[in-house]
């Protein structure tokens, strides 16, 4: 019986990626290990003023990408109406730490602004199962993504945002270039990275989001993931504030399915239209929980279905319904006193000419009373 032969040709080597700036050793922690605890924490809380930065700097690009992104996903439908999975969608996908963060963010829109669960979807490498176990080795494959994108059905009003800290992960790459052979290069493509790369072919749109070296070396999860989810935040938030789910800067789209939401909406609804707490409930509960409707049953004066009818024909838009009204003034902080009102400025006088002296008339005498005889 003959053996089975064995290959004994080595493994090709990886691809040297020391240029990778989330890759390099940080020169500031080279002493980590050193460090009691007040020591580690301090210096953690240091490198994390590299966070903001990041994000800061990359504004630009964020907002090409929002508003490149907005014109799929809001222009077909609106909210509640039989239409509102006929827009785009937003796909997030990456591997590891990038795609646990894009299914984080993707699975807090429902929740948060009553969005279908599938307009805003994340995708991660492994799979579900990779939410908790550890599955890296499947970034390395650039045709990961063809099983999930076959099932989701990819449209060319769909949008792609590859999320790679490195901005080299070949799961990531593979599947913009999968996304845009899908739709004949329709859907509309970005790459989210944190270090510094070359836009990708198949990218329409790249986001550096530059957090440097990290504090424990090449362990992304740290400034890298901090800053991903703050532009995450900014892509699905703004994404919604155009889309007409939030009215002033609260969350209008909630719908009250615990006790914490049911107190949270009873407090909007009395915020925007000066009802008592308890007529806020009843409202809510007459509107199904839906903080949008039980509004305008209030502020209209109309029962539960016509306040449905009413946001319907504004497109769901609370703005559209409600008469114009100055926003709030924020405010001060607890412990300080509101700035005083400045004084308008007074007016200078003009100089009252003077008037000429004028010589007293002299009284006439007062008649003497008469006597009688």
């Amino acid at each position: 019986m003959t053996k089975p032969s064995v290959s004994t040709t080595p493994d090709p080597l990886p691809p040297d990626r020391r240029h990778v700036l989330t890759e390099r050793p940080n020169q500031r922690t080279r002493g980590l290990h050193t460090l009691n605890v007040a020591e580690c924490v301090k210096l953690i809380v240091h490198e994390d003023h590299a966070v903001l930065k990041a994000v800061e700097s990359a504004r630009p690009a964020l907002t090409r990408f929002i508003d490149a992104a907005a014109q799929r996903f809001i222009d077909v439908g609106h909210p509640g109406s039989a239409t509102e999975n006929l827009g785009g969608r937003l796909i997030y996908i990456g591997a590891g730490t990038s795609g646990r963060l894009g299914v984080l963010d993707a699975s807090e829109a429902p929740p948060t602004f009553q969005v279908p669960p599938g307009r805003i979807i994340g995708i991660i490498a492994g799979g579900d199962r990779a939410l908790r176990l550890s599955s890296e080795g499947k970034e390395d494959d650039p045709s990961g993504a063809a099983a999930d994108f076959a099932a989701l059905g990819l449209t060319p009003t769909d949008t792609v945002l590859g999320i790679a800290a490195g901005g080299t992960t070949p799961y990531v790459l593979g599947a913009l270039t999968l996304a845009k052979r899908l739709t004949a290069r329709a859907c509309l493509t970005g790459l989210l990275s944190c270090s510094p790369v070359t836009k990708p072919a198949d990218a329409d749109h790249l986001i550096v989001l530059p957090t440097g070296p990290e504090v424990l070396t090449g362990s992304t999860r740290m400034k890298a993931g901090s800053a991903t989810k703050m532009a995450l935040n900014i892509i699905s938030t703004t994404l919604m504030v155009q889309r007409g789910r939030v009215y002033e800067n609260l969350m209008v789209d909630l719908r009250a399915t615990n006790q914490k939401l049911r107190d949270r909406a009873a407090r909007i609804v009395s915020t925007i239209t000066g009802a008592e707490r308890t007529a806020a409930f009843q409202a809510l509960d007459a509107a199904e929980g839906l903080v949008k409707v039980a509004i305008v049953m209030i502020s209209r004066t109309e029962n539960a279905d016509s306040a449905r009818q009413i946001l319907q024909a504004a497109a769901g838009r609370l703005d559209a319904v409600l008469s114009p009204r100055p926003p709030r003034l924020p405010r001060p902080p607890l412990g300080k006193k509101a700035a005083p009102a400045r004084r308008p400025a007074a007016r200078s006088k003009a100089p009252v000419a003077k008037r000429s002296p004028v010589a007293k008339k002299s009284k006439a005498p007062k008649p003497k009373p008469r006597t009688r005889p």
